[in-house]
């Protein structure tokens, strides 16, 4: 049986209709297939073929604007359906591993910032980024349901040359991100085993980690899914009895302490913009979940309260229950702040919660990266093999070239892993941004299973404060980060058209995978719905 995701050998250029097919030049090849449908017309005498529709309902996050998704034909996937779909708990979890993880981390902002500060910024932030970017997600993960989320959502309202640009970006941005994990994990455990600290011993832990975690995720992303909500109960649990712990030694007074005359604003914003980002990274994996149009909102909705207390609860009893020493606030502290609370059973659990934390983050990351390469190449962006799926429904090759970046980059500082990544995320998502605006202009009929309650003015001005926030980060950069990630920049808008030189000479095979569909954009079933 042909490997699932694998693309036929057959398909038709992509410069050419279907027959009895609509054309449009404002729709670009890489738009989807799938039909979204407003109003369903059904008889009894009709054809076995005729479209079956699935009617949606209302979710936590917002508003279903009647819209429902329409199967045409025969147009199944029994290839898909091999495997199982992630369903919403284990989805809320790996959106928790996405963006968080737990408290760890956090611990810089109280160093930068002050206890007041760093409480607000937790409570604020979210309106000003987190929420705007779970909302945009929402609304443009369930209107295109299929793996290459962001990326798909960028070629169908700029164009294929930018949709890559946003793949390279966002990639590159994760691969980045996944290289810090192995090393905090060693960097929790070197207080009980020392020869973790440095040199060999900490090359081969590295490598042999990498290697464990990334065979994880060859397995299957069901897996996957339920791994993280055990390591993410496991994680959360110890924060929980520190913070009952906590509350006879708590004095609120040292919740308002703050000088704004001593404040290290670079670190301050990029540790909220760090532990509060990478929302959108859950739609690169929208085709493996189970009816993502009511599942994606839902998990979102539940995802972004769990880390906003998850970061604002441990933050609340650690400078509450003892003495601010700002120096002291630094990477690994809540384990040092748990044995004076609880004694050293508490710290040994906190820092298992932190070593276990950074592997569910790195599963989760490598997941929504290796997914991300498996969509572009079924939209014929990158070569065909890496569309190509595992025994496990896996994409292997994406897989690979992930766990190879991060291998690459695992040199690199904390700080320097979090300012490149926050600069190529900034990058990556005003482009998401541009997308989401335009397309609600563009194709303001287009069916939108989860629609935010608001029009073409009320988006635009949704995307206004977490874009002045995107411009401060990127201000406030260093010289050396911004000409690393501008690089970096520079060799994704070299590699496109180096790639479809590669595809024009026929040195390596592209496809669009025939299991797409296309985006009506009357939002009404039409006879002949294959827009190319």
């Amino acid at each position: 049986m042909a490997a699932v995701g694998e693309v036929s050998d057959e398909i038709k250029d992509a410069g050419q209709p279907a027959s009895g097919s609509l054309t449009s030049q404002n729709l670009p090849a890489s738009v989807s297939e799938t039909i979204f449908d407003q109003q369903t017309q059904s008889s009894e005498g009709e054809e076995k073929s005729r479209p079956t529709t699935n009617t949606l309902v209302p979710t936590a996050m917002g508003q279903y604007d009647g819209a429902e998704y329409v199967t045409i034909g025969e147009a199944h996937t029994p290839r898909m359906d091999n495997f199982k779909k992630v369903s919403v708990l284990p989805l809320i979890f790996l959106i928790f591993y996405e963006v968080s993880g737990g408290p760890f981390g956090v611990e810089d902002s109280v160093h930068a910032a002050g206890p007041l500060l760093a409480l607000l910024g937790f409570l604020v932030f979210p309106f000003i980024w987190s929420i705007p970017e779970a909302l945009i997600t929402a609304e443009m993960g369930t209107m295109f349901p299929e793996n290459g989320g962001y990326v798909v959502w960028v070629a169908s309202a700029l164009g294929p040359y930018w949709g890559f640009q946003q793949g390279w970006m966002k990639w590159l941005s994760g691969v980045i991100d996944n290289a810090l994990y192995p090393v905090l994990f060693l960097d929790y455990l070197k207080s009980g085993i020392p020869a973790l600290g440095g040199g060999l011993p900490r090359v081969i832990a590295v490598l042999a980690l990498t290697l464990v975690l990334t065979y994880m995720n060859y397995r299957g992303l069901t897996i996957v899914g339920w791994v993280a909500v055990l390591l993410g109960v496991f994680s959360i649990l110890p924060f929980v009895v520190m913070g009952f712990i906590s509350i006879p030694k708590l004095e609120p007074s040292r919740w308002l302490e703050v000088n704004l005359h001593d404040v290290d604003w670079n670190l301050y914003l990029n540790t909220l913009f760090w532990n509060l980002n990478y929302w959108d990274s859950i739609s690169t994996l929208a085709g493996e979940v189970e009816n993502p149009k009511k599942t994606l909102p839902k998990a979102l909705f539940y995802a972004l309260i769990l880390v906003v207390c998850g970061y604002f609860f441990p933050l609340l009893a650690g400078t509450g229950a003892l003495p601010v020493d700002r120096e002291l606030w630094t990477d690994g502290y809540f384990s040092d702040i748990a044995k004076m609370l609880g004694g050293v059973w508490l710290r040994w659990w906190i820092q298992a919660a932190a070593a276990m934390s950074n592997m569910g983050m790195f599963v989760a990351e490598m997941s929504s990266d290796s997914f991300q390469l498996l969509g572009m190449a079924e939209r014929g962006m990158l070569p065909e093999f890496f569309a190509k799926r595992s025994r496990h429904g896996t994409p292997l090759v994406g897989i690979l070239f992930s766990a190879s970046g991060v291998i690459l980059l695992s040199w690199l500082s904390f700080q320097e892993i979090v300012a490149a990544e926050n600069f190529l995320y900034c990058f990556g998502m005003i482009l998401e941004f541009i997308a989401f605006v335009r397309l609600r202009m563009k194709y303001p009929a287009a069916s939108r299973p989860y629609k935010i309650p608001v029009g073409t003015v009320g988006s635009i001005l949704m995307c206004v404060p977490p874009t002045i926030l995107i411009g401060v980060v990127l201000a406030l950069s260093s010289l050396k980060v911004a000409l690393v990630s501008l690089a970096a920049v520079v060799i994704g808008l070299v590699m496109h058209p180096g790639l479809k030189y590669v595809e024009k000479k026929r040195w390596l095979k592209f496809s669009i995978s025939p299991d797409l569909a296309v985006l009506d954009p009357s939002g009404h079933e039409s006879a002949d719905t294959s827009l190319r």
